[in-house]
């Protein structure tokens, strides 16, 4: 392969070389009129020296490998690059400011103009360079990458240059196209905040990524999560660019591990470009107070990348970029099976100006709104906009010429950018071997059942990249068989430890690192397991994942790759000898508010049950399922038809008759399932005939609060088997019961006839004995509320001591069951 030169920016080279560089670009002016044509520029897109005989190299190679078939074909694909990209920017800000869009150009008059303007527009004219780099690219080798933003409130960028080019989905297709009317359509429906009958957007353009943008696989609007996304995303094989925010980079230091976990044995190219514009909102980021480019060139070789510096400005620059990356890792040896040497994980560092090409530029308001004010009433905002926007219009001839220059699919035989590996992929349906079924009694630890039935799963399906989402302690998670099958994924591996270079296990101690990792891995097989009290780490990345999967759904986009197992272990009610910052049950509380069929909270209550939920949770697509799991021994009570049944429905009926008793114990947890055995078994001895019902999915009984989600709850009459009208009950739940029983309205019966137990935030260091009390959710708390329900004296059937200990007057120990 081809040395290729990766020296930094033009300002970071010797003189001599500074010199050599510059005689070197003249030269090739002078000898090739295609490329002096591309080489002047145009409009605001300006090409340094340094660009220009780094691009003569490239294009020189494209030629000789066939990818194009002369250098005249590649310059001339480039300048049409330029020109999408001026025109892409001229684009931006009319979103921005206009409501009338004219492809003559003419100056637009105040009542062309918002009243209201909006926009994230500084960040999105610097992502217009990039995302057509990753365009032209593409059409100068043949290849359709992939592509992934991080700064999704950038996507002006993304939809104008869509629209240029006609790489649209069918929502934007049907309302935009390059026209003086379409192009206006689509200004107005920027922030038009237009709501239908049904409460829906009308229009398919978002402020972020959403489902309508074409080629979007996440919204963006958590910064940072791309960047913990984007090394686990591509399969071998696959190419993925990644646009990636400076403000976020020092926000979020899981994305400095990068290189720690891409191997060239089971990943596909990566190239990752982070836009150094250098501003966040409202001042400098910290790598521009530290010291640029220069100082971030520092900090990524620290950190295991090869760093190259471009020029943010200029699409032909970002483009190499992406190319000099792709080009320094050595494929061929793994694909013949021969082992790797670890190589640098390339860095393109793009350095622009915020809000580079429009008046405004460089200062806080390129953040927002650049113009010091509303073109519509300030007259010298309106005359600096029309300014601005002269340098960029494009003729409509010129652009369409381009636009014809740069859509090379039908030639080149390959999908459209909209259709690109990871928007559109596929995951069929895994063989998923029948779970281990324990026998009725005998005590197991449901996380020893999970990890049996993971690895079988594993094993029946080898062409599943797996990854697993790990913070730390997967065999004090009874993990063990997952650890060694799988291995810690390490540089060096230690003797004797479960770990290997290429190893499935993603370990870090940072939740957001772990857990986007799995969901980065959408081509592969996935598992999640964290302590339930860390969890909350991980819910910004859990719900941007929920809430554009729905969104995709909802667009007929549904996503297709394999639902994602989070595992809640080392719970709340378990870890009561770890103070109560170990004493959580933040999570499933909060995801029990989101939409139910985007996400599942599950509580299996013993070894069988968790076992057959696993499997079904790897039975779907495009979701999400926060599993709460015990990991100590608990008794199995679920046999294996009656576990499918529960996930099923939500719910079982564990012992009695629902129609026939005269009170209703439902528990959700394990020990809760427990702890109202016991409770039953003393109210049938008082003469009480109850049922028994355990919900392990409380989202499957809620009121559904769109069509969407009415599919997937139980309708009345499947909800009355379990809960008839006019019985009372009691729910005892791992959560707290406040968030439970909001959850769970639709049959909650109000409070004289329908009571809750649960954790209610007390704990420190205790065994689950001294939880259960310190929380008053023993059995026998359970029967004094049951009782106070039925209206019976609790001393019908507690004992004196009994009701001592439960009035706090008495010793706790006299409840203990074990």
């Amino acid at each position: 392969m081809r040395e290729i030169m990766t020296c930094g920016t033009c300002d970071d080279l010797s003189v001599p070389n500074r010199r050599e560089i510059s005689q070197r670009a003249e030269q090739y002016r002078s000898r090739d009129a295609d490329f002096a044509a591309w080489a002047a520029g145009a409009g605001v897109i300006p090409h340094d020296d340094l660009t220009q005989v780094r691009i003569h190299e490239m294009v020189r190679v494209l030629v000789e490998t066939g990818s194009l078939p002369d250098t005249a074909t590649g310059y001339r694909r480039l300048r049409a690059a330029d020109m999408i990209a001026n025109a892409a920017m001229w684009l931006v800000v009319h979103m921005t400011y206009a409501k009338n869009v004219r492809l003559d150009g003419k100056a637009l008059a105040a009542n062309a103009f918002k009243d209201n303007p909006q926009g994230h527009t500084g960040g999105s004219l610097n992502m217009v360079p990039a995302y057509v780099a990753y365009l032209a690219l593409n059409a100068l080798d043949g290849r359709t990458r992939s592509w992934m933003m991080g700064q999704g409130h950038c996507v002006a960028a993304i939809d104008a240059v869509n629209l240029l080019v006609g790489n649209m989905t069918p929502s934007h297709a049907a309302r935009y196209d390059l026209t003086n009317a379409g192009m206006t359509r689509f200004v107005s429906d920027f922030y038009s905040c237009e709501v239908g009958p049904d409460g829906s957007q009308v229009s398919p353009l978002g402020s972020h990524v959403n489902a309508h943008t074409a080629g979007g696989i996440q919204e963006g609007g958590y910064l940072g999560f791309a960047e913990l996304h984007y090394v686990h995303a591509p399969l071998k094989g696959e190419r993925l660019v990644a646009f990636l925010s400076d403000g976020a980079f020092e926000e979020q230091r899981g994305s400095d591990w990068a290189p720690r976990w891409w191997r060239a044995e089971d990943c596909g190219l990566v190239a990752p470009i982070m836009i150094l514009n250098g501003r966040r909102i409202e001042q400098r980021t910290q790598i521009a107070q530290q010291g640029g480019e220069r100082w971030l060139d520092h900090h990524l070789r620290l950190n295991g990348f090869n760093p190259i510096g471009l020029d943010g400005r200029d699409p032909a620059s970002i483009l190499w970029g992406i190319y000099a990356i792709e080009s320094g890792y050595d494929t061929a040896a793994a694909d013949n099976g021969g082992s790797i040497p670890q190589e640098r994980l390339g860095y393109g560092i793009a350095e622009t100006t915020k809000g580079f090409g429009f008046p405004g530029a460089g200062t806080n308001r390129a953040h927002n709104l650049p113009l010091p004010g509303n073109p519509a009433t300030d007259a010298e905002s309106r005359r600096m906009f029309n300014d601005g926007a002269s340098h960029l219009h494009v003729p409509e001839q010129i652009l369409r010429d381009a636009v014809t220059e740069l859509t090379t699919h039908e030639r080149q035989n390959r999908p459209k950018e909209r259709d690109h590996p990871m928007a559109t992929r596929r995951i069929a349906q895994p063989d998923i071997p029948v779970a281990a079924v324990y026998p009725l009694g005998e005590t197991v630890s449901p996380m020893t059942a999970l990890d049996r039935q993971f690895c079988a799963i594993v094993g029946a399906n080898p062409h599943l990249r797996p990854r697993v989402g790990n913070p730390d302690e997967l065999r004090s998670n009874r993990l063990d068989e997952t650890l060694d099958t799988l291995k810690h994924r390490v540089f060096d591996p230690e003797a004797g430890i479960a770990e290997s270079q290429t190893g499935g296990v993603i370990t870090a101690l940072n939740e957001e690192a772990v857990v986007c990792a799995a969901l980065g891995n959408k081509g592969g097989i996935n598992l999640v397991v964290t302590y339930e009290a860390f969890a909350p780490k991980m819910l910004g990345a859990i719900r941007q994942e929920i809430t554009f999967a729905r969104q995709l759904a909802a667009a007929g986009r549904p996503p297709g790759w394999l639902s994602v197992p989070i595992v809640l272990t080392s719970h709340a009610w378990e870890n009561a000898k770890n103070e109560i910052s170990h004493q959580d049950t933040t999570l499933p509380e909060v995801l029990l508010s989101e939409m139910a069929d985007a996400v599942s909270v599950l509580f299996p209550p013993d070894a069988t049950s968790t076992a057959a939920a696993l499997s079904s949770v790897y039975r779907s697509h495009g979701r999400l399922a926060v599993m709460v799991v015990p990991k100590q021994p608990v008794t199995s009570v679920i046999g294996a038809a009656q576990a499918e049944q529960m996930l099923a429905d939500g719910a079982a009926v564990v012992s009695g008759d629902p129609q026939k008793a005269e009170i209703l114990l439902s528990a959700t947890g394990a020990y809760q399932l427990d702890i109202c055995r016991v409770a039953r078994t003393r109210l049938e001895k008082g003469g009480v005939k109850s049922a028994l019902i355990y919900v392990i999915e409380p989202g499957r009984l809620r009121a559904p609060r769109d069509a969407r989600e009415a599919g997937y709850v139980l309708d009345d009459r499947a909800l009355a088997d379990f809960f008839p009208l006019g019985v009372p009950r009691l729910f005892v739940t791992h959560t707290r019961p406040g968030p439970f029983l909001g959850a769970l309205r639709r049959i909650d019966s109000g409070p004289q006839t329908t009571r809750a137990l649960g954790f209610i935030n007390h704990g420190g260091t205790l065994d689950l004995n001294g939880m259960l009390f310190a929380n008053r959710t023993t059995w026998a708390h359970v029967v004094a509320e049951a009782a106070d329900l039925l209206a019976r004296p609790i001393s019908d059937f507690l004992s004196p001591a009994e009701l001592a200990a439960i009035a706090g007057e008495g010793m706790p120990s006299a409840l203990w069951t074990d």
